[in-house]
């Protein structure tokens, strides 16, 4: 599990309290990295009673004021003894391509639509990737962490391209079967069951 990994990589950009954190999330690392704000403010506590965060203090401290936080030493160690560890890429379990899978043996009722559903999806959100590169990352924004971080929307970017060019594909191929048949001939070729006559 890597979301304590994600929070302090956006503690160590900037200190923030739970609530700019989870902002924060909804607009950047969510992307590719989502939480609920649950799963946010619990890590949170964690966090901080394991020793790598700790929560600002308040110059003016009052009732129902929400607590900034910061990454100790210990946490920004802990950040990067993981960031420098191997991990082996993780297989792909897509639902869509299963559902692509099952409709080879028991038809393609439904699937066009979704097909043409995730397409749209997928069409939306590289969009907004592409007007995050234009409006976050012009060329002479080149400083190491900038291109860094640019090479993880690069990554949305090139996933969202395939994807909405394999739905392209996978739509122009559906188009090319034959229509299945109706509901009244399928039963029509249905052989009886065994002991039947």
């Amino acid at each position: 599990m890597s979301l304590p990994h994600a929070i302090l990589t956006a503690l160590l950009e900037k200190p923030s309290s739970g609530l700019e954190l989870t902002r924060r999330f909804d607009k950047s690392i969510g992307y590719f990295w989502s939480a609920t704000h649950q799963q946010i403010y619990r890590e949170l506590g964690k966090l901080e009673g394991e020793g790598l965060i700790r929560a600002l203090p308040n110059a003016q401290p009052s009732r129902g004021q929400k607590k900034s936080y910061e990454v100790l030493p210990a946490g920004r160690a802990e950040l990067a003894r993981w960031a420098a560890a191997g991990q082996d890429p993780k297989p792909l379990r897509d639902t869509l391509l299963l559902r692509l899978r099952a409709s080879a043996v028991v038809g393609t009722a439904g699937l066009e639509a979704d097909l043409r559903r995730h397409l749209e999806l997928h069409q939306r959100q590289l969009a907004e990737y592409e007007g995050i590169e234009k409006r976050d990352f012009p060329p002479d924004r080149d400083a190491p962490e900038d291109r860094l971080r640019h090479l993880v929307l690069r990554a949305g970017i090139d996933l969202e391209t395939f994807w909405t060019q394999w739905l392209t594909h996978a739509l122009t191929e559906l188009a090319k079967l034959p229509a299945p048949p109706a509901a009244s001939e399928q039963s029509e070729a249905t052989p009886p069951e065994a002991g039947q006559s």
